[in-house]
């Protein structure tokens, strides 16, 4: 039953308000049941008195109390019952956070955000609804049966008589076997088709404005739609079998009734029964019905649930790829030196290598500038470095230390990465510069957004630094969504500072006056650049060039436009664009 783990562990964490919980609903429908006694043997004091002042008197307070007694009982068993189910909601969705944060950069490369907040959404909000009305219906439904039982016995009401009655209702157990693998396999193709739909929602909306520039609106909405209509091919295939299965409860339920009618009915006209009892038969087995359609829904509700829960064990089954070493130790990366050496790399399930036989020596303090074709592994190679994915053992070191030999936050907290797309939160600008360093001064995140170049765009908006940027920053133009990543970058002020072309999107101007300021904040730190431009990488201590995975040359900007090679030529083809342009 691994399947059903994550509830288990959770119900047996909190196992003492469930047992209060169900003390309570069970004591309630114990006296609920006593309603159809009650009613019975005031019809035989009906039938032997006649009506009295006193007897309407007696029976209605009796009533009342019961009335009062199941009311508050099982309000209150309700109540702990919801609440526990709320808060399983809510720590499972804390625990499914927490879990994304330890899985790697390959598992969401192939899985969507519409997909993950299916998990956060659908499954977790199925598993809470089971819960809850689950486990309300069943302690109702099976105290109430059982309570049902019992009084028809007590009540002098004849064993065989309530065997026959009772006998159509010993079919629901096979039902219950014949339904339900059924249910909670179409189930599980609902929830897989939800999630389907989120992914596609969620893509649609991210990229609404593309859509819109391309005047591409109907094609999208049919995009959308094919998810729709699945959601509702399979949920129409699920309602048809529980439309089924839930009316043949209460057809079973009914069938009985009229045995009870007309065997019951028989029994009272021969007198072997008396007229109450036989009141207190019909209300019994018509009581029961309710507990039998409960049943029927919490059946239902559970293969459902059981479906979710397969999902979300699955996922909290996931493993990174990236795991520390159990003797792995926090390094110092103050004064360390990077080393490559033979690092050659392929992504998983990949055939062809991304690096090939990388040898290179980063010295402290030193500014490396990479520069190549696209997919020529540029950002292969400083993914290995923050260990994104890993390298392999022996192949990079830092301060002569092999990276598997580190922990991971003592590597990630000592290297800023500023990539090119530039994402940024929706929170405030300040927020965003401040993101690894919450409680930095005003003064700290102005200075790196003078370093950046966004500073004196900031001050054009009317909030300027306290400015609530939209999803994903997309108030911000291009460059200015880059320029702030960047001020994240440096107000990190980390012993590695990597740019992933993060100054792509911006002007030659501005991309030279954010190249002095680097040089004056960076001295003594290491720093790694990577860009398509040439300028950006000329002040340079060292530049490789990068050619499907392997380093084909390697130098200081003079040596390397001395060498007759790609540099060369991507140096004049930019110089010739440049003048082109000026030109123009």
């Amino acid at each position: 039953m691994k399947a059903q783990r994550l509830l288990k562990d959770y119900m047996k964490s909190h196992w003492l308000m469930y047992i209060s919980a169900i003390s309570f609903m069970a004591v309630a429908n114990i006296i609920q049941s006593y309603y159809p006694r009650v009613l019975g043997n005031f019809t035989d004091h009906l039938q032997a008195t006649g009506i009295t002042q006193a007897i309407i008197k007696d029976y209605s307070l009796i009533l009342l109390a019961i009335g009062l007694g199941y009311g508050i009982l099982f309000g209150v068993g309700q109540y702990m019952v919801m609440r526990l189910g709320r808060r399983f909601e809510f720590h499972t969705r804390k625990r499914l956070f927490n879990h994304f944060t330890t899985l790697s950069e390959s598992y969401y490369s192939k899985n969507g955000v519409g997909r993950l907040l299916s998990f956060v959404m659908n499954d977790v909000t199925a598993v809470r609804e089971a819960m809850s009305m689950g486990l309300n219906q069943t302690v109702n439904s099976i105290i109430l049966l059982i309570s049902v039982i019992m009084m028809m016995v007590i009540s002098a009401i004849p064993i065989y008589l309530i065997a026959v009655c009772v006998l159509p209702l010993l079919i629901i157990p096979f039902a219950v076997i014949y339904f339900g693998p059924s249910i909670r396999k179409r189930s599980t193709k609902v929830q897989e088709s939800l999630a389907k739909m989120t992914e596609s929602a969620e893509e649609q909306f991210g990229g609404v404005r593309v859509t819109k520039k391309f005047a591409v609106e109907p094609i999208m909405r049919g995009r959308f739609g094919k998810t729709v209509d699945q959601i509702l091919e399979n949920q129409l295939r699920l309602v048809r079998i529980t439309s089924i299965f839930q009316a043949l409860l209460p057809f079973l339920g009914a069938l009985s009734l009229i045995i009870s009618i007309v065997y019951g009915g028989y029994l009272t006209i021969h007198n072997v029964i008396t007229l109450g009892n036989f009141v207190s038969l019909t209300l019994y087995l018509r009581m029961m019905v309710n507990p039998l359609q409960q049943i029927g829904n919490v059946i239902n509700a559970m293969q459902r649930a059981r479906a979710s829960l397969d999902r979300l064990n699955n996922l909290l089954s996931v493993q990174p790829d990236i795991v520390e070493s159990p003797t792995a130790k926090p390094l110092d990366l103050q004064s360390a030196d990077i080393h490559m050496k033979g690092l050659t790399f392929a992504y998983p399930n990949s055939t062809q290598d991304a690096l090939q036989n990388i040898n290179l020596t980063i010295q402290h303090g030193k500014t490396l500038g990479i520069i190549g074709k696209t997919g020529s592994g540029k950002t292969t190679l400083v993914k290995l470095l923050l260990r994104i994915y890993d390298p392999p053992k022996g192949t990079l070191r830092i301060g002569g230390e092999d990276i598997h030999d580190a922990t991971l936050e003592s590597l990630r907290n000592q290297i800023a990465y500023v990539p090119q797309d530039g994402f940024l939160f929706s929170t405030t600008i300040r927020d965003n510069i401040a993101f690894f360093k919450r409680d930095s001064s005003l003064n700290s995140v102005e200075l790196a957004a003078k370093q950046s170049q966004i500073y004196d765009n900031i001050l054009e908006f009317p909030d300027q630094f306290e400015t609530k940027l939209g999803e994903r920053g997309f108030t911000l133009s291009g460059g200015q969504r880059q320029r702030s990543s960047l001020a994240r970058g440096f107000i990190k002020n980390a012993p590695i500072l990597i740019m992933d072309d993060s100054v792509s999107a911006v002007d030659a101007v501005t991309e030279t006056k954010i190249i002095e300021n680097l040089r004056l904040s960076r001295k003594n730190k290491t720093t790694i650049i990577i860009a398509h431009r040439i300028s950006a990488i000329k002040h340079a201590d060292i530049i490789v060039v990068l050619d499907e995975g392997k380093i084909v040359q390697q130098g200081t900007h003079q040596q390397l436009l001395a060498e007759d090679g790609i540099y060369a030529s991507l140096y004049a083809i930019q110089e010739e664009g440049t003048r082109y342009a000026e030109g123009q």
